[in-house]
């Protein structure tokens, strides 16, 4: 898991989590897939940074979840999802992958 980044994790799971949902037209499936790679970010974030980066950013990726949901009231589903998948994978970069 180390070879892949956390912020492509992230970022990939809030995608993917949408696209799942959308094209199987199944909500909770698509939150099973957002969730697995949530968690998997998380115990990156948590080895190779520590509890409080790792808290702090698993609130961002449930907050960016949270927080499309209106955004794409503005500016459109995907366009929304690709901003906040974008900024959580920012920060994570920011955080955790540019150190090493």
């Amino acid at each position: 898991m180390s070879r892949v980044p956390t912020s492509v994790v992230a970022g990939t799971g809030l995608v993917a989590g949408y696209a799942v949902a959308r094209w199987t037209k199944k909500r909770p499936l698509g939150g099973v897939a957002l969730a697995a790679a949530g968690a998997v970010a998380a115990r990156e974030w948590q080895r190779k940074a520590g509890g409080a980066t790792a808290a702090a950013l698993s609130g961002a990726y449930v907050a960016a979840f949270a927080g499309s949901h209106p955004l794409a009231k503005k500016i459109g589903a995907w366009p929304s999802v690709f901003t906040v998948a974008g900024g959580v994978a920012l920060a994570s970069w920011v955080t955790v992958d540019r150190r090493k």
